[in-house]
């Protein structure tokens, strides 16, 4: 390929390290010597900091499964450690069962318990009396003639609970129909 200018020449030249040993554009042998030593030395840096960096990559990676692991593994634990109060008040429920004032007295303080620990991680009831039925929270068991306006929650069979947004549970409900006309 041949230099459009004596510029570009010149611009090469300073590039491979020419800087005029050489008046007519030859090369001497030292020179090229030097920058074969010069680019092999750079090569083998670049080399190290590409096996450096390879090894750091996998080495976060590898960090990052583990966090995964010990998070799915750990997960309740903060639903675990707000569990403890409620098993601790049912067994002292069971404990002193001298009379029935004391077992509901321990069966109050074990639901106030547990309620306690669903509000702390964010566990709700899905309470949907006189809500409209939504087939995303509501599990429509039966239907019975009401005043209410039809596809209206009359009753709960059977509580639901959502987690943060995401339903575990709808909730098992009755809900209204209209009445018949013959009435």
């Amino acid at each position: 390929m041949q230099n459009d200018s004596p510029n570009q020449e010149a611009m090469q030249d300073q590039e491979l390290g020419n800087t005029g040993e050489a008046a007519d554009g030859a090369v001497s042998a030292e020179s090229l010597e030097a920058q074969v030593a010069a680019l092999e030395v750079r090569v083998a840096e670049l080399q190290s900091a590409l096996l450096y960096t390879k090894a750091e990559t996998e080495n976060v990676r590898r960090r990052a499964q583990d966090d995964i692991a010990a998070a799915h593994k750990y997960a309740v634990s903060k639903f675990a450690t707000e569990l403890l109060p409620v098993k601790d008040t049912l067994e002292m429920a069971l404990k002193d069962n001298s009379s029935i004032e004391n077992i509901k007295m321990g069966v109050e303080m074990t639901l106030r318990n547990l309620s306690s620990a669903f509000e702390k991680v964010n566990l709700k009831e899905i309470d949907p009396v006189g809500d409209k039925l939504d087939p995303n929270r509501h599990q429509a068991m039966g239907m019975v003639e009401s005043d209410a306006e039809p596809n209206t929650v009359v009753s709960v069979m059977q509580k639901g609970y959502v987690l943060a947004d995401r339903v575990l549970r709808p909730a098992m409900v009755v809900v209204a129909k209209p009445k018949s006309a013959a009435e």
